[in-house]
């Protein structure tokens, strides 16, 4: 009876030994998490993580987490969700190049309740539709044909806002102006006083919209909601008259991306009902002006500050100012002699990306840098984890635009567009209107900031924290 006993426990203790060999084994490839911490129960590092940010220091909880953990990924907890962020140029390869198979985008719940899709879908799905259908409209071949619509509606806004002006406040300015293109190129409202009342609860929305998911009044996040809407109701008022229009004749079925969506059916031979189009419209100019009214706020303040990069700007736009007639609109043929200028505009993204990041979602278990990753979680990746490392950008925090010269910096390590397969397609547009902005900028002006120190916040994009206000000074 003793042998008995002996053989069972011996079998036992035998299986035992196995699982945890078998275990750490495993474990050392395929059950190791990421190095770091949750945080406090709920809340997690969500309030680091953006208070960082509105301090004007949004690197900082980066590279804290980076030195103290791991330079390639780290393990937290944001904005209700387990979360690993991916650091440097292999984490961006490995995550763009991935896009779809590993992971795939993911927005924070509080943006499905600032956008409720009218089709009951998800925004990451709307946002998929919206991919297929927007680079007909946003490849340079047809952004082409818009060029001299930007410079035309430049030279009115720079007329009305900056002209016969001793002082202005930059941001507000640059945001008047890219929102101005684009409600122009997307929906064709071009009257002032319209696009204005279009504007304003866009500002509400921004600064809502990845915040703490509180919905009660007052909070951020309550008042982007009511934004939302309200733009809604408005764009629906748009929306309705030009139905009515493109039945009479009045509108065309090609002038914007509204009428097109209006006016094309699905593989199901289906059209989008008004609200639809009304979501996607509401996405469409978030994107389309946020972003580049950033950039154009930070070239002034960098121009400001660095008069040796102003005189290279000035002299590259003054030679394509004078070869034109009066009256004669930029072509493509001048934005593609604007290389210094837009190595300018790049140094400027890469210290002061408007996109400071993105997220995405597991699709299944995987391995990273020897570490699992649960599906489920979610990854975070951050452009200034590589825009200002030494090992990508030497001296990081000079500003030098010849880092853009020739093939430029090592691929995944320029990320305020993103990369591969979830590049930005907005990314050319952008271009256009950043360009198109600084020839009417320097050709006009020169200009001091009033605000020596003005610090900046990001909320979630980077702004002076006072709106940049400048002192100008009319070319003769």
């Amino acid at each position: 009876m003793d042998f008995f006993y002996v053989s069972i426990l011996s079998s036992l203790l035998a299986v035992f030994v196995a699982f945890l060999l078998y275990k750490n084994k495993s474990g050392s490839s395929a059950g190791r998490l990421p190095p770091g911490k949750t945080g406090f129960p709920v809340i997690g590092e969500s309030y680091e993580f953006l208070s960082t940010g509105w301090k004007g220091y949004p690197e900082k909880f980066i590279f804290d987490r980076m030195t103290k953990y791991s330079s390639q990924v780290f393990r937290t907890h944001l904005l209700g969700e387990k979360a690993a962020v991916f650091c440097g140029a292999t984490g961006n390869k490995f995550l763009f190049s991935n896009e779809n198979k590993l992971v795939q985008a993911w927005w924070p719940k509080s943006v499905d309740k600032v956008f409720p899709s009218s089709s009951q879908s998800s925004s990451k799905e709307e946002a998929i539709k919206m991919r297929k259908m927007l680079p007909n409209f946003l490849k340079p071949e047809a952004l082409q044909r818009y060029i001299g619509v930007m410079d035309y509606i430049a030279g009115k806004h720079f007329s009305s806002n900056w002209e016969n002006q001793d002082k202005v406040e930059v941001f507000p300015l640059c945001k008047n102006y890219t929102f101005w293109i684009a409600a122009r190129l997307f929906v064709s409202v071009e009257d002032p006083a319209e696009v204005a009342k279009l504007l304003e609860p866009f500002n509400v929305l921004a600064s809502g919209l990845i915040s703490v998911p509180v919905d009660l009044p007052g909070t951020p996040f309550n008042k982007a909601i009511k934004a939302s809407n309200q733009i809604r109701k408005q764009l629906l008022e748009i929306i309705k008259q030009r139905k009515i229009d493109l039945a009479e004749g009045k509108a065309s079925p090609t002038q914007d991306i509204m009428s097109h969506m209006l006016t094309t059916s699905d593989e199901d031979g289906n059209f989008m009902d008004e609200a639809n189009v009304a979501d996607k419209i509401l996405g469409l100019l978030i994107g389309g002006h946020d972003t580049a009214s950033s950039a154009c706020t930070f070239i002034v303040k960098y121009l400001a500050e660095l008069p040796e990069i102003y005189e290279g700007v000035y002299k590259e736009q003054m030679e394509i100012a004078k070869s034109k007639a009066p009256g004669e609109l930029l072509n493509w043929e001048d934005i593609k002699n604007m290389k210094y200028s837009w190595n300018v505009a790049c140094e400027v993204l890469r210290l002061a990306p408007p996109l400071q990041g993105a997220f995405r979602e597991a699709l299944n278990d995987f391995i990273f840098n020897g570490f699992s990753i649960p599906k489920g979680w979610k990854i975070y990746w951050s452009a200034n984890s590589t825009h200002r490392n030494p090992e990508c950008f030497p001296e990081p925090l000079k500003f030098d635009p010849s880092r853009f010269e020739g093939s430029g910096p090592a691929p995944y390590t320029f990320v305020p567009f993103g990369g591969g397969p979830r590049m930005c397609p907005g990314k050319e547009y952008a271009r256009l209107e950043i360009l198109v902005f600084m020839h009417h900028l320097v050709k006009r002006f020169k200009w001091e900031k009033i605000i020596a120190d003005e610090k900046i916040v990001v909320d979630p994009m980077p702004i002076p924290a006072k709106g940049l206000p400048v002192r100008l000074f009319a070319h003769k």
